[in-house]
């Protein structure tokens, strides 16, 4: 694989994974929501993949060891890889009741962290479950302290955001 091809394949796939998964917990325990939850996942589909690849494409730049062809690449895979990514997560939740959605986006996405931990760990001869842990830990961090700031949302804004508190 071209390593513009990897660059935005992994990059790409990791943050469709790490924030539409933190959003989603959020949104939920937040509002509990399943308009919310969908639009938010839309919107990270769409805005935060153009965010990503234009900042790819600017460290690219700014790292001046890089084809233009290459800087492209990178920026086209990033953007279409974070923004298919993004989307799959729209099937559970618009099959499932909000919460089933919520459990098999969870369990999808650190699949998908998984698989490309392992793919990364086989290709640098490391130690599989050593990068697996890393990354799949950093997920499970980033859905636990989302799902508390939504719930934190939640009751601090419950009466319309009137209390003193």
């Amino acid at each position: 694989m071209k390593p513009s091809v990897r660059t935005g394949l992994s990059f790409g796939l990791t943050s469709g994974v790490i924030t539409t998964l933190g959003l989603m917990v959020g949104l939920h325990a937040g509002t509990h929501s399943k308009v919310a939850v969908v639009g938010g996942i839309l919107i990270i589909a769409i805005a935060d993949a153009f965010s990503d690849a234009l900042g790819i494409h600017v460290t690219k730049e700014a790292e001046n060891q890089h084809s233009v062809a290459h800087i492209w690449e990178s920026t086209a895979m990033t953007f279409l890889a974070k923004f298919l990514v993004a989307l799959t997560f729209l099937v559970p939740v618009l099959v499932w009741s909000l919460e089933t959605a919520i459990l098999a986006s969870v369990l999808w996405g650190l699949a998908l962290l998984a698989i490309l931990s392992f793919l990364m760990a086989r290709e640098q001869q490391a130690s599989p479950w050593k990068v697996i842990g890393e990354h799949v830990a950093i997920a499970i961090i980033v859905i636990g302290v989302t799902h508390y700031v939504g719930d934190w949302i939640r009751e601090r804004f419950a009466d319309g955001g009137t209390s003193p508190y």
